[in-house]
């Protein structure tokens, strides 16, 4: 009686790896641009605070911020998070800056006075423009 030798061949094994391969390289770039998107979020979440003031001095003084400290809030470096360096306010216009998370990228939020209130627009910042990409959809 004669035993067959059973397990998989060399070329069974190299199509197997070849596949990984494969949906390696499709994988990865979708998860770093799905990182960069969640840090891009966090950014706007810590800028929720400057919108806030900026919109409380439009509305008690008729006029915009002309940085931080007038719109009531900490230094721009000091609001910051795992992917942002900073949080400013000139004019009204608030810049976020990102750090090498994000390729050291900047995203602005521009106020529009509005009747009854303030309406946001995002810019992807003028000197080191953040890739649309990574944008959230709300703030395309």
């Amino acid at each position: 009686m004669k035993r067959m030798q059973q397990g998989f061949t060399l070329i069974e094994l190299m199509i197997v790896v070849a596949i990984v391969g494969i949906l390696a390289a499709i994988a990865l770039p979708a998860y770093q641009d799905y990182t960069k998107r969640a840090h891009v979020a966090e950014g706007l979440a810590l800028a929720a605070g400057a919108k806030a003031a900026v919109t409380e001095y439009y509305s008690t003084n008729n006029a915009w911020p002309a940085d931080n400290a007038a719109a009531g809030l900490a230094p721009a470096a000091s609001i910051k998070g795992n992917a942002v360096t900073s949080v400013a306010v000139a004019s009204g216009l608030i810049t976020i800056t990102y750090n090498s998370k994000v390729d050291s990228k900047t995203l602005q939020l521009s106020p529009t006075a509005s009747a009854g209130g303030v309406e946001w627009t995002c810019k992807r910042g003028e000197t080191t423009p953040i890739d649309a990409k990574w944008v959230p959809s709300n703030c395309r």
